[in-house]
């Protein structure tokens, strides 16, 4: 029974083809990060006058659009962090970062909008 010879594979596998390397075009990076700070140092000046200058009282209705402003920030952070990222250099790996940046960009809105909303008591709470 030893000596009978192994059956070739009815299916083998299919060869691992690695996609190829597609870099960027020149600027394409630069000016990618420098969106994401702006929106970022803009975020921040929000967060910053909206939740800590601005007259009023913390309630229990303004932790939903600082949650929202938060969660805008730690994404535009994670799209800045991919963006530094030598891997960004190819474009599979610089859309998927795009994707953080306009998520965090939606997020943002949402937020904003929130926080305007509760800003002028339309939002029903305490």
């Amino acid at each position: 029974m030893d000596d009978l010879p192994d059956k070739p594979e009815e299916n083998p596998p299919p060869p691992v083809v690695e996609r190829p390397r597609k870099p960027l075009p020149q600027g394409y990076r630069q000016g990618f990060i420098t969106a994401i700070t702006v929106l970022l140092g803009f975020s921040l000046g929000f967060f910053r006058f909206w939740g800590f200058e601005s007259p009023g009282h913390w309630t229990l209705r303004s932790i939903i659009p600082a949650t929202t402003l938060g969660s805008a920030v730690v994404l535009q952070i994670i799209a800045l962090f991919r963006s530094l990222d030598v891997a960004d250099d190819d474009e599979h790996h610089y859309r998927q970062s795009v994707k953080w940046f306009i998520a965090s960009a939606v997020v943002l809105l949402v937020g904003m909008v929130l926080a305007l909303l509760e800003f002028y008591d339309v939002i029903a709470g305490d």
